[in-house]
């Protein structure tokens, strides 16, 4: 065993980085509730770009970084030493259950090897079809809107046309609209209260107490209902589906031979149900916000795609002639990244970047600071869609830029989430002009997904 000085003598080797005081992380918890970013960039301005805090005020020490060699290191290149933290795994398993998002280990790559096939080109290929007519439903249903009150908020209309779109491709169905409004109302509700207990993890004993936790676990158990149902209409038709449900339902463990269990099979349907829209939708809003304020390059949209296709109407091997319109939804994620922050945490003790650090050492990625890093980006705020030709990729660092992840971790669903929005851009770039509805202010929301708090108010003009 090893003796009280040995112990000691390993403890002083540990080596931080720069840190936040105790007593600044507690004085700010009060703004971390309302709004981390700003409470983050203040903290890399005096530290740098990887700084250590106190997790949540509390004594235990955690690494935020900036850094891309950071976060190749614990992503990538180191991965098998890091772990999602109970954040992810626990608080957010104990709402959405155990799937590809919460789960570790030989669980999770088991899963990911099984759903994996159902985002290969050929599949993706099948869903454009119905991704299409989701669309220009929205579009028909849009233009009756417009002929009564041209502002709309764009966040509210691409969450619901984003659980439109992947409804349908994942059940191939439509939710009914008020099941709809229902459901995406109660995520909300969902996000709002698990960003409490994540920030302010003090206060869950009386949430426990008081009643609200069970109150939103009855919330979580009502939005699950709405898919057991559909998943047990399924089961018990005949009729066979091109859709990514049928997929899971198919899919065989390869040592087994065996399908998913019902609970797994719910399990991964709701995190691809909800990751899926939520994200999407999120990028989307952001980069109509974008384009109302860029008009050239929403021309620049048109001009491709009338290119590549006079009559709109693009095929799944039109996508990736899409260049521009690619450059402007991967600039709007650089600027406003829907997955914001992420974690992990290291499982065995770990060096990077001259820094020494123990076991159960909490790493805070952040996302959005990377995206906004001026060491990384030239005028970091400014809309720039010219940072993502090809030319200027080769350029770029390692995890310099990841909306996606990186590593074995890296989103299973990044190629649907890109033809969903080149399609919706590439649509409704042809139909329609975009301005910002004067008085209207604009502030980012960050819950579990980058949202704006008070929607998106844009004034919309039919161009035919």
């Amino acid at each position: 065993m090893l003796s009280a000085i040995s112990i000691l003598v390993l403890k002083m080797a540990y080596n931080y980085p720069p840190a936040v005081s105790r007593w600044k992380s507690l004085q700010n918890l009060p703004r971390m509730m309302a709004n981390p970013i700003p409470v983050f960039n203040e903290y890399i301005a005096e530290c740098g770009d990887v700084y250590t805090f106190n997790f949540r005020g509390s004594s235990t020490k955690g690494i935020f970084s900036i850094n891309p060699i950071f976060h190749q290191h614990v992503l990538q290149k180191n991965n098998r030493n890091y772990r999602k933290s109970e954040v992810q795994s626990r608080w957010l398993g104990h709402y959405l259950g155990k799937n590809l998002l919460t789960t570790e280990g030989s669980y999770w790559l088991r899963q990911r090897r099984l759903i994996q096939p159902g985002f290969h080109r050929q599949r993706l290929a099948g869903i454009l079809n119905i991704m299409h007519s989701v669309i220009d439903q929205y579009l028909i249903s849009l233009d009756l809107r417009l002929k009564n009150d041209s502002e709309i908020d764009i966040a509210e209309d691409m969450m619901e046309l984003a659980f439109l779109l992947v409804a349908r491709s994942l059940f191939n169905t439509s939710v009914g609209p008020g099941q709809l409004k229902d459901l995406a109302l109660k995520i909300t509700l969902l996000q709002e209260f698990l960003v409490k207990q994540i920030r302010l993890p003090f206060l869950n004993p009386w949430f426990k107490f008081s009643g609200l936790q069970r109150k939103h676990e009855r919330i979580s158990y009502e939005a699950e209902q709405i898919i057991r149902e559909v998943i047990e209409a399924r089961q018990k038709s005949d009729a066979e589906q091109d859709d990514l449900l049928q997929m899971l339902i198919d899919a065989r463990y390869e040592d087994t031979g065996k399908t998913m269990s019902y609970r797994q099979l719910l399990d991964e349907t709701k995190i691809l149900f909800v990751a899926g829209h939520e994200t999407t939708a999120n990028a989307l809003a952001w980069t109509w916000y974008l384009l109302a304020q860029h008009p050239a390059a929403l021309q620049k949209i048109r001009e491709e795609v009338t290119q590549i296709n006079s009559d709109g109407v693009l095929q799944f091997e039109d996508l990736r002639k899409l260049e521009y319109t690619t450059q402007v939804i991967e600039e709007s994620m650089r600027i406003y990244p829907p997955a914001w922050i992420t974690d992990r945490l290291s499982m065995d003790e770990d060096e990077c970047m001259g820094y020494h650090y123990p076991k159960n050492t909490m790493i805070g990625i952040y996302i959005y600071g990377t995206h906004h890093n001026p060491k990384l980006w030239e005028e970091p705020t400014a809309f720039k869609p010219e940072r993502f030709t090809k030319e200027e990729k080769k350029k770029r660092i390692p995890y310099s830029y990841f909306p996606f992840g990186g590593g074995p971790r890296l989103c299973i669903g990044n190629n649907f989430a890109m033809m969903e929005m080149q399609l919706v851009l590439a649509k409704m770039a042809m139909a329609y002009d975009f301005e910002l509805a004067p008085g209207h202010k604009v502030k980012q929301l960050p819950l579990v997904t980058l949202r704006p708090q008070n929607g998106i108010r844009l004034r919309i003009r039919s161009i035919h």
